[in-house]
C-alpha cells in the first residue's frame, strides 16, 4: 500500500484498518534528503526527545522491552558523540515500533504512531500532508475489506440453501411436526457452529446477553472463519446425503475447520487472494 502525501510516494505495510499499519521512515526521509535518507533518519534518532518518546511506546506496547539497554540510550542521548540506528535500537532493546527491512523493497518502518512523530520533525506541514492521505488509504481498506466480508457473508446464506436442501430431503420426514423439523433444522445449523466456534447459537447469545435470535453468531464471524463455513456447509450436505450420523459428521467438520482455519492463518497471502477474487468475480458478474 502506498499513500501520496503531496506528491510523495510512502510505502504503508501492515493492519491499516485496526491501527497496526507501519509507514516507511525512508520515504518521509526523502522529503528532506532524496539521496541520503538514511541519514535523516539516524540524526532524528540522536535526538533526546526522539529516544525518550521511543522509549514510552514501547513500554506502553511491547511486555518485551528492555528498559536497562533504553535508559542507557536514554542517557547518552543528545551528546554530539552519540549515534544510534535503527538496527542498533531493534537489536538493543527487541522494539516493535520500528522495524527494517532489506531487500528491493526494504528500507527503514514505524508503527503510524512513531511515523507522524518523525514526519513532524521533518516538517509540520508535511506531516499534514501525510495523515490526511493515511485517512483516505485507511477508508479505502475499510471499505474493500467490507465488500469482501459482504461477499463471504452472502455467498454462505447461498450455501446455507444449499445445506438445508439436504437436511430437508434426507433428514426431514412427513411423520415431523413442525416444531421438530424447525428444531432439525436449528441442529444441523449447531452441528456447523460447533464445529467451527465451538459452540452453539443459542449458548453464543447466554454469552453474550441476547435475547432472542438476532443477531447471529456468524454476523461477528471473521473473513477467514467465513471462507471456511462455507466449505463446512457443502461438506456437511455431502455427509448427509452419504447417511454419515451426526456425531461422526461433527467429528470430520470439526477437523476440517481447525485444519482449514490454520491454514488461513498462517498465509495471509491466500485470505487477500481469496477476498480479492471474490470481489472481482461479483463485480463482474452483478
Amino acid at each position: 500500500m502506498k499513500i501520496d502525501a503531496n506528491g510523495t510516494e510512502i510505502r504503508v505495510m501492515g493492519d491499516v484498518v485496526n491501527e497496526d499499519a507501519y509507514i516507511s521512515l525512508t520515504d518521509i526521509a526523502k522529503y528532506k534528503n532524496p539521496d541520503n535518507a538514511f541519514i535523516v533518519v539516524a540524526n532524528w534518532m540522536r535526538n533526546h526527545s526522539t529516544i525518550s518518546f521511543l522509549g514510552l511506546w514501547e513500554q506502553i506496547h511491547n511486555p518485551n522491552f528492555k528498559p536497562i539497554e533504553f535508559d542507557r540510550f536514554k542517557a547518552e542521548s543528545g551528546d554530539n558523540a552519540f549515534t544510534l540506528t535503527p538496527q542498533q535500537w531493534i537489536k538493543a532493546t527487541d522494539a516493535i515500533g520500528i522495524v527494517s527491512k532489506s531487500g528491493r523493497y526494504g528500507g527503514t518502518y514505524a508503527h503510524t504512531d512513531i511515523a507522524f512523530e518523525f514526519a513532524s520533525w521533518i516538517s509540520p506541514e508535511f506531516k499534514l500532508y501525510i495523515i490526511k492521505d493515511y485517512q483516505r488509504l485507511k477508508k479505502d481498506e475499510a471499505d474493500r475489506l467490507a465488500i469482501g466480508w459482504d461477499v463471504k457473508r452472502e455467498l454462505s446464506k447461498i450455501n446455507y440453501r444449499i445445506h438445508t436442501d439436504a437436511v430437508k430431503e434426507f433428514l426431514i420426514t412427513p411423520t415431523l411436526s413442525p416444531q421438530e423439523m424447525a428444531y432439525t433444522y436449528a441442529s444441523e445449523a449447531d452441528i456447523l457452529n460447533m464445529a467451527l466456534f465451538g459452540k452453539t447459537a443459542a449458548q453464543w447469545r447466554n454469552e453474550k446477553g441476547i435475547k432472542g435470535k438476532t443477531p447471529n453468531i456468524r454476523d461477528f464471524a471473521s473473513a477467514e472463519e467465513l471462507v471456511v463455513l462455507i466449505n463446512l456447509e457443502d461438506t456437511n450436505a455431502d455427509l448427509i446425503r452419504q447417511e454419515v450420523p451426526k456425531i461422526e459428521r461433527l467429528k470430520i467438520l470439526r477437523e476440517k475447520a481447525y485444519r482449514q482455519l490454520e491454514l488461513l492463518r498462517k498465509n495471509q497471502d491466500t485470505i487477500e487472494a481469496l477476498k480479492k477474487n471474490l470481489i472481482e468475480d461479483t463485480e463482474t458478474n452483478g
